[in-house]
């Protein structure tokens, strides 16, 4: 404990003392803590909207203009036998016109003038969690785009997966820079704690020759190097959480609208634990780079 009392009294000294070298340290691992933490937050959001449109996923079946009623009914034979199918809701071609003129308001006059209803009639079908996961609703889609007075089938299951392969490749280069930027963060804060290992060679070597325990001597220096990184990752937190909060301030009400009543979603407490102990690994890794010439 008093090894511990010592290098954090030493270490706060320290900073200080480094002052704007101190202070731009802590900026880089602000600024890796940043990028990494608002990663996690795009990440996290999008993980979230994906899971909960997988589990309320459903197909359109949309059909023919000249489809009969004995072709529809065969159509909702098949899927009801499936076992597929949570629900299924008929949309007649005036109900689809009416859903888009109120969907998009601002294009619903472009309708006016045509002669016909171009919007055809569809089947929406709602699909059970445990089809989605088995594959059961991809044999159905592919079933039911075969008969007679099927114009065409879209299931969610295709873009969403597309949506997700995307966000692994955001994912991926995200991670990839805030690891090059957390690598230069480490670097910066050797180089901090290194002035002031210099700074203070002469006190070290009269440690040395007196016989003080290396936790004595290097303590101070990782502390050093611990406390920049905490303090980076803290400033990153709360310039998300400023952040987080003017987003849904500006743009919540229409993101809303335009995500089914979704919402936006501030970093799990478990995640801030881990982008702060990140800031932590990397502070204290520059300084305890720093710290092998003082031992």
């Amino acid at each position: 404990m008093r090894a511990l009392d010592y290098a954090l009294r030493e270490a706060w000294a320290s900073l200080w003392r480094g002052g704007r070298s101190t202070a731009f340290a802590v900026i880089a691992i602000a600024l890796a803590a940043l990028v990494l933490g608002a990663l996690l937050l795009l990440t996290w959001n999008v993980d979230q909207l994906l899971t909960q449109w997988t589990l309320a996923s459903e197909f359109s079946v949309f059909l023919r203009d000249d489809a009969t009623s004995e072709e529809r009914g065969t159509i909702e034979s098949t899927v009801d036998q499936s076992g597929v199918a949570e629900g299924r809701e008929y949309v007649s071609k005036a109900q689809a016109l009416t859903r888009f003129r109120r969907q998009f308001a601002e294009l619903a006059s472009l309708t006016g003038d045509l002669d016909d209803n171009p919007f055809p009639a569809s089947l929406e079908v709602r699909v059970r969690p445990d089809a989605e996961r088995n594959g059961r609703a991809d044999a159905l889609v592919t079933r039911v785009a075969g008969l007679p007075g099927v114009a065409d089938v879209r299931y969610d299951r295709e873009w969403l997966t597309r949506v997700a392969s995307g966000l692994n490749a955001v994912r991926g280069a995200g991670f990839a820079l805030a690891l090059l930027m957390a690598a230069a963060a480490a670097v910066t804060v050797a180089a901090v704690v290194r002035l002031g290992l210099h700074a203070r060679r002469d006190e070290i070597e009269i440690m040395k020759l007196v016989g003080s325990p290396v936790a004595f001597i290097r303590g101070p220096f990782i502390a050093e190097g611990l406390i920049q990184g905490g303090l980076g990752a803290l400033i990153a937190l709360g310039l998300l959480w400023l952040g987080f909060l003017a987003v849904n301030a500006w743009w919540g009400s229409d993101l809303a609208a335009m995500l089914d009543g979704a919402s936006l979603q501030f970093l799990p407490a478990r995640l801030a634990v881990l982008l702060v102990a990140g800031g932590l690994l990397v502070g204290g890794a520059g300084g305890f780079a720093a710290s092998r010439d003082a031992a």
